[in-house]
């Protein structure tokens, strides 16, 4: 069985298409990812917002964003229905379990080194203070 992948896809609907039709849109590509062999980590419903710029002379639209895990061939049929899916204006699908190992992994060492820096500066400051102490009984 090939490895599981995390991936992000992100669709903006156009902004006449009623709430019930993007709950019925939603739910078709959730049985696509499904009977892919894909599963839905996660599914944010972001409703309208302004976009970033016109498209199709269009200022709005209902974004849409979902966390699949899954080997990569139901991606490439979800693709093709979007692509060809009057309702959908843009789309974008990023991979993201990649950079998510490298970002735990930048999180880990940083926070090595956090506790080796305390560490080391505990270590310094209980020499200081037996010195003192020293330097007191001397006088």
């Amino acid at each position: 069985m090939a490895e599981k992948r995390t991936y992000e896809i992100m669709y903006i609907a156009a902004p006449e298409t009623a709430d019930e039709d993007v709950t019925k849109l939603n739910e078709s590509l959730q049985q696509i990812i499904e009977n892919g062999g894909g599963s839905i980590v996660k599914t944010d419903v972001m409703g309208r917002r302004k976009l970033a710029y016109p498209i199709n002379k269009k200022t709005e639209g209902y974004y849409t964003l979902f966390e699949i895990e899954g080997s990569g061939q139901e991606i490439a049929e979800l693709e093709r229905r979007m692509r060809v899916n009057d309702a959908i204006i843009r789309y974008l699908t990023v991979r993201v379990d990649e950079e998510r190992k490298t970002a735990a992994k930048l999180t880990a060492k940083r926070e090595n080194r956090q506790n080796r820096q305390r560490s080391g500066s505990s270590k310094f400051n209980q020499t200081e203070a037996s010195a003192r102490e020293e330097v007191q009984d001397n006088q």
